[in-house]
């Protein structure tokens, strides 16, 4: 398995320590172990079926593996207790595919209902939060506009506003370009790189789109369908300069090198 050197540091955000993902009987995936550092771009990668979706729903907290361990720092995720779980998720922020905003709010009610949830921010404060959140995805000015008025990729950057609402020490992202055209998938790209850069904060993109995978990634995971398990780690752009993995390489060329 490949796995990029310079990626292999002490400061990891989260460890994914022999890890297997099942429904009932059928294993999705087994014998998974990578970091994500603190600061990645992370991205989950893989062909459809592969678990890259039911991975993130094991790293937010919503489905458990059926072995193995996920470790926030040093908190054993999945062995902990309840109260500590929602206490850690409530650090990360998470970008769902739909956009998930609520259709009969505008795009003020939707960032400030957690922030009304979780914080004693004043509605003032609330007010002032939501317009800075809005303005770094580029949609300043569109508070009062309702989800069904504005574009695909506008509610989608709406979405990462609502994500970034409660200041999330980890974003997570389930393939935030899908359904957009190639200009609108490259301008959320441009985003997601923007902020990475401008906060700092970890990131972890479940995608199988490849001009996102090499523009956003500084660190990646393959989860191959065929084998059950992962087969390599690393920056995606150096996956793909020294990768002998067949699978691997038709996944990151979609094939295009052995038909041109």
């Amino acid at each position: 398995m490949i796995a990029a050197k310079e990626n292999i540091k002490e400061d990891a955000h989260i460890i994914v320590k022999d890890l297997t993902m099942a429904y009932g009987s059928f294993v999705v995936m087994q014998d998974l172990n990578f970091k994500i550092n603190r600061g990645d771009v992370f991205i989950i990668m893989g062909g459809s079926g592969c678990g890259k979706s039911t991975m993130m729903t094991i790293l937010i907290g919503l489905k458990s593996p059926a072995k193995g361990q996920v470790f926030y720092d040093d908190v054993d995720f999945w062995m902990t207790d309840e109260e500590t779980r929602n206490r850690i998720i409530r650090r990360a922020g998470v970008m769902y595919q739909s956009g998930a905003l609520w259709s009969s709010m505008t795009l003020e009610e939707n960032l400030a209902l957690p922030l009304e949830t979780y914080t004693d921010l004043r509605p003032g404060q609330i007010h002032e939060v939501v317009k800075l959140k809005l303005s770094l995805v580029g949609l300043a000015g569109f508070e009062d506009f309702y989800p069904s008025e504005i574009s695909g990729g506008m509610q989608k950057r709406a979405g990462i506003a609502r994500a970034m609402a409660l200041d999330p020490e980890i974003l997570f992202f389930d393939e935030p370009s899908a359904g957009l055209d190639p200009v609108s998938a490259r301008r959320l790209d441009d985003l997601i790189v923007q902020l990475s850069e401008s906060l700092g904060t970890t990131m972890v993109v479940v995608t199988h789109e490849l001009a996102s995978i090499f523009t956003i990634g500084n660190n990646s995971v393959f989860l191959d369908a065929s084998k059950r398990t992962m087969t390599a780690i690393g920056d995606p752009n150096k996956l793909l300069a020294e990768t002998k993995d067949p699978a691997l390489r038709l996944f990151l060329t979609r094939g295009e090198e052995s038909s041109g």
